[in-house]
């Protein structure tokens, strides 16, 4: 169970973790302004190009009483998809660009590699070349520090 439990914590301290909390927490957001404007704007044009006086015209079958299939809202259901896919494919295209350009950035100006240091076989700290004594531990370095 501890090995459980520290994975977990692990998982969760990761930070594509939080991004993706993040995200849906924006996601749900900019939903509710996506349905306010499906609900607000276009449904009323699509009622006024129509001439239906509430919802779209002819789109609504009574079942029962207090039941109807309203296929209007459906079609609300799918514009808001639609809108919100074309946002969310939008972004992704976006950040995979600026990614595209910044590796090309960093492969552009390459660095060179910091030279390799020598370290005490009997500590691992690290020593200056051709030491024959490591100055943390006094152990003997035989042949003096190499990197």
């Amino acid at each position: 169970m501890k090995k459980f439990m520290s994975e977990f914590k692990e998982f969760i301290a990761r930070g594509n973790v939080m991004d993706m909390a993040v995200g849906i927490i924006i996601g749900g957001a900019f939903t509710a302004i996506v349905t306010s404007l499906v609900t607000n704007i276009i449904n009323p044009l699509i009622t006024l190009i129509t001439g239906g006086a509430s919802g779209v015209s002819g789109l609504q079958i009574p079942v029962n009483a207090d039941t109807v299939i309203d296929f209007g809202a459906f079609i609300s259901a799918i514009i808001n998809f639609l809108i919100i896919a074309l946002v969310v494919f939008s972004m992704v295209k976006a950040l995979n660009k600026l990614q595209e350009q910044a590796s090309r950035f960093g492969r552009g100006k390459q660095e060179k590699a910091a030279p390799a240091v020598p370290v005490c076989p009997h500590c691992l700290e690290e020593v200056k070349e051709g030491a024959t004594r490591c100055p943390h531990c006094a152990g003997e370095i035989p042949g003096g520090a190499k990197a």
